[in-house]
């Protein structure tokens, strides 16, 4: 099983279909369409913010508990039936989830005391995981890591309103906020091996030669770890060499 990591707009959801369809694997992504609470979160924080400017120091997003609780359920969800089976792939995982929390409760926006509950309510889920999913961990954790400017090109790309810098100026802080509780993540994870792929260096998505690299970066991991044999591996090179032949 892998998992897939990153910011918002990073590529995780693209480099999973590109990742599944190489492999020949299960992709589970995360749904963000039939998410009732995500419009009013983004909604709620302007609405925070403009409370605290006001004087309202106290002021916090009624909706980022909420929030995390519905991703974390959802996640927790997806990632035991991806574990069911062998050989499968997660746009987002479980592993990351608390960053969100952590950093909404920095920013005012949630309560320490919903912080310490929604942690433990985390905890418990990590200790049930194995028991219920029949495996500790992922295989492999891929984070895609990228810049603000990166992050805001690709946000702009697929134009959701409620992540648009321009529309609430607001998210530019939480933007950068986000993307150093990322740098100390990577720094932190330990439940499986990590691979770190430059998302500002490789477009895995538009260009041929780019996403060819990072197919041959991560199936290479793949042998490294014993989860891909060198003859798959050779087999997928020459399909690559077709690829951008094509």
């Amino acid at each position: 099983m892998i998992t897939l990591s990153g910011i918002i707009g990073s590529g995780k959801s693209s480099l999973t279909k590109i990742l599944s369809e190489e492999l020949g694997t299960t992709a589970y992504y995360e749904p963000v369409k039939d998410n009732p609470v995500l419009p009013i979160f983004y909604k709620g924080n302007e609405i925070a913010a403009k409370k605290r400017a006001a004087g309202d120091a106290e002021a916090t997003n009624p909706y980022a508990y909420l929030l995390q609780t519905f991703f974390l359920n959802r996640r927790f969800a997806m990632i035991k039936k991806a574990m069911e089976n062998d050989n499968n792939v997660l746009d987002r995982s479980i592993y990351e989830d608390e960053i969100f929390m952590k950093m909404n409760t920095e920013l005012g926006n949630a309560t320490q005391v919903e912080y310490d509950i929604y942690k433990s309510l985390l905890n418990n889920m990590m200790e049930e995981l194995p028991l219920a999913a029949h495996k500790k961990s992922p295989d492999l954790m891929i984070t895609i890591k990228v810049s603000y400017e990166t992050m805001l090109n690709r946000i702009k790309k697929r134009g959701r309103k409620y992540e648009q810098v321009e529309l609430d100026p607001s998210l530019s802080d939480y933007y950068h906020r986000l993307l150093k509780h990322y740098d100390i993540w990577m720094q932190e994870y330990s439940y499986s091996p990590l691979l770190i792929i430059d998302g500002d260096k490789y477009d895995f998505m538009a260009n041929k030669h780019d996403r060819v690299t990072v197919l041959e970066t991560i199936e290479n991991k793949l042998v490294e770890l014993g989860n891909l044999t060198e003859a798959d591996f050779a087999r997928y090179q020459q399909k690559h060499q077709e690829f951008l032949q094509s």
